[in-house]
């Protein structure tokens, strides 16, 4: 294993920040947040343009560490588009040799896929999606086409840059790809937890950035902020919260692609200890900003929100942490 990216890795990670620096700025956040799509396509064109939707091909080259690293950057940029799903309906798609017909326009993104959990969940980007992958550790894994059997309620979501809606999906409709007692059933579910895990370092990693350079240019009695001891310390702590858990993310990748034996545990692990940082980073960088950090203006708030749907999606932390338990024999 390396413990540092390697050129190409740290290239893919510039790639996807630069693209979303272009096509996803503030400002269309805002405008995306004050519209009712719950889609953007231009900022998902601009990343498909990229290759990225064919990552977890077997001949790609690349696998979940990779994945990972570009969700990382969607989690910075707080991104419109519901890549997680994308990516494991392409893998699920190449792994079963089901579905081959979705196969290619999934992987260069003229298809949309959203990941469901369960048969009725709260989902990303739902309304604009062409295709739901059901991921469900006792039911098995299935791929709808949104015609089939599939009921979509638009909700007032509270994660305004990647809305989701309240989907019911009828028994039996699509393509059964994998059975529940199939081991890719587990390794799809356990990527998801490792992707969300991503996102939501990107996040915890971009509002601790906002709250440092806010702290340096923000003056108080002829002073920047930052010279304060107690914001400092506050500062100090968020960053000694989200840089080390970037080694359990980075890790938990790693063990998915190299087919280890604790990686199921280290997916569950990284899923929950991510999404309680995102959360309590998303808190303090609220905090440290003062009274602009609560405006809907300044933006901030979308890590905040965003920061609830990912601890809540596939599972609390507190289930993910039993999980992890169990699988040590604890």
């Amino acid at each position: 294993m390396h413990f540092h990216l390697t050129e190409e890795q740290t290239a893919i990670q510039d790639a996807v920040r630069g693209t979303l620096a272009d096509a996803w700025p503030i400002e269309r956040i805002h405008a995306f947040a004050d519209g009712d799509a719950d889609f953007d396509g231009e900022s998902w064109r601009a990343l498909m343009a990229l290759g990225l939707g064919g990552i977890l091909l077997p001949d790609s080259g690349m696998g979940l560490l990779e994945a990972a690293l570009a969700c990382e950057v969607a989690g910075e940029a707080a991104a419109a588009g519901p890549l997680i799903g994308q990516w494991l309906a392409v893998a699920a798609a190449a792994a079963s040799g089901k579905g081959g017909e979705f196969l290619d326009p999934l992987a260069s993104g003229e298809r949309v896929a959203t990941l469901v959990h369960g048969g009725s969940a709260f989902v990303p980007c739902a309304r604009a999606a062409d295709l739901f992958l059901i991921v469900d550790r006792d039911a098995g894994v299935r791929l709808v086409p949104a015609s089939e059997g599939v009921t979509i309620e638009a909700v007032r979501a509270s994660d305004r840059s990647r809305p989701v809606s309240k989907v019911e999906i009828a028994d039996g409709a699509g393509e059964r790809l994998f059975e529940a007692a199939d081991p890719m059933t587990a390794r799809l579910a356990d990527a998801a937890l490792v992707l969300v895990a991503a996102d939501a370092l990107g996040g915890a990693q971009k509002v601790t950035d906002m709250s440092v350079a806010y702290a340096k240019e923000r003056e108080q009695f002829g002073q920047p902020i930052g010279r304060f001891q107690g914001l400092k310390h506050q500062l100090a702590h968020m960053a000694l919260d989200v840089e080390p858990a970037r080694a359990l993310v980075w890790y938990a990748a790693y063990a998915w692609d190299a087919g280890l034996s604790d990686a199921p545990r280290a997916a569950a692990m990284a899923k929950a200890h991510l999404c309680d940082v995102y959360v309590r980073a998303t808190r303090a960088a609220v905090a440290a900003h003062g009274g602009i950090g609560y405006t809907w203006e300044y933006g901030l708030g979308y890590w905040f929100r965003r920061a609830v749907f990912d601890r809540a999606w596939l599972g609390s932390p507190a289930e993910h942490r039993a999980r992890a338990a169990a699988q040590a024999g604890w």
